[in-house]
């Protein structure tokens, strides 16, 4: 997939942190996760994320992965 390759994926963790009072980097804390991937996540400048990564950010969250991210069909914003 090229870099610059347009997708309708969007990442919601900025709401579920803020739904949840938790900072970026008490989540990076506690998943074992540097702030850094977590933010690269969280701007949705992600390429890929591990399902054992996403599986540990909802243990944290307690939440789904259907409330971290969904897909727009209409494409970037």
């Amino acid at each position: 997939m090229p870099e610059d390759e347009i997708h309708g994926i969007r990442i919601h963790l900025d709401r579920v942190l803020a739904e949840r009072g938790m900072t970026l980097t008490e989540l990076s804390s506690q998943v074992g996760i540097t702030v850094v991937n977590l933010s690269v996540l969280k701007n949705g400048r992600a390429k890929a994320v591990r399902f054992s990564t996403l599986s540990k950010i909802c243990e944290v969250l307690r939440c789904q992965p259907g409330d971290l991210i969904t897909f727009d069909p209409a494409g970037p914003a």
